[in-house]
């Protein structure tokens, strides 16, 4: 039951939305400023939190790069970086895209594919060798040239999640959503509701959802036990971007948070909250 009016509760958001008026427009946080790397920390396997090996993570004419040019050899040095806040109820929107060529030694998977993590565990909890956070990813593929390739699918490193009343444990699900073949940017947000629901949609359109996002299952490694107590729900966590062995770039990564004051008698009122944080009420 909670699940369906949740479900009710997106399409009236999604709705309202588009609407938004005035005072109740959307406001959009950047949290890229097309500068610097500031308020985001790198973590690569085999390296310290924050040491950006090879300057895999940097800014270039405005927008965010993931590179390889020092790697020579990619030797799964798969890498993440964190954004500097934990949350809980809000939308992530990136606009990527693919460029150039796969490092040497990328496994056959990655090319062309990154990632958008969210509910990620705490980065200063990872093990120096772990490959991924534990988290839900929004995995980023882009086209081979020809044949289906879509974007905006799930991947699960750690975790697990339910659909359709049934756990899901199968690593990766692929979305409903068109292939983006060569070099073109691509707008992908990802809806996340605490434990109830999560919605990948791309260009504006849903592609995939499912609920109750849990720590569980594999697909991650030489990470520390007290960080996955498995059948844990996630209601809330870090957000990073993917570093897989293909050269991708993000021009913007914007936030819409979720969670704010729900009373519609004070100044900071929005309508498209669905988490209550009345306490920050202005009136």
């Amino acid at each position: 039951m909670r699940h369906l009016l949740l479900v009710a509760m997106v399409a009236g958001l999604a709705g309202g939305l588009l609407a938004q008026k005035g005072p109740d427009d959307r406001e959009w946080v950047q949290l890229f400023n097309g500068k610097n790397l500031d308020g985001w920390t790198p973590k690569i396997k085999g390296y310290e939190l924050g040491e950006n090996f090879g300057n895999t993570f940097r800014v270039e004419d405005g927008v965010m790069k993931v590179s390889y040019d020092h790697y020579g050899q990619f030797n799964n040095r798969f890498g993440h970086i964190f954004y500097k806040d934990k949350l809980s109820h809000y939308i992530i929107a990136v606009e990527y895209r693919f460029t150039g060529e796969q490092a040497p030694g990328g496994e056959g998977w990655a090319f062309r594919n990154s990632g958008i993590m969210v509910h990620c565990q705490d980065p200063r909890t990872m093990g120096k060798d772990q490959d991924f956070p534990i988290s839900i990813e929004v995995q980023l593929l882009g086209g081979k040239g020809s044949g289906t390739r879509p974007t905006a699918n799930l991947c699960t490193p750690g975790t697990n999640v339910v659909m359709d009343g049934r756990l899901f444990t199968p690593h990766c699900l692929n979305s409903t959503s068109k292939t983006y073949h060569g070099d073109q940017w691509v707008r992908v947000e990802a809806m996340v509701l605490g434990d109830s629901l999560i919605e990948h949609r791309v260009e504006g359109a849903p592609v995939l959802s499912y609920y109750m996002p849990q720590i569980g299952g594999g697909a991650v490694s030489n990470y520390l036990a007290s960080a996955k107590p498995d059948g844990k729900l996630l209601t809330e966590g870090w957000l990073s971007l993917q570093s897989e062995s293909h050269p991708v770039e993000f021009r913007k990564v914007e936030l819409l948070n979720l969670t704010g004051c729900m009373d519609p008698k004070a100044r900071n009122y929005k309508s498209y909250y669905v988490h209550a944080d009345n306490g920050n009420c202005i009136y």
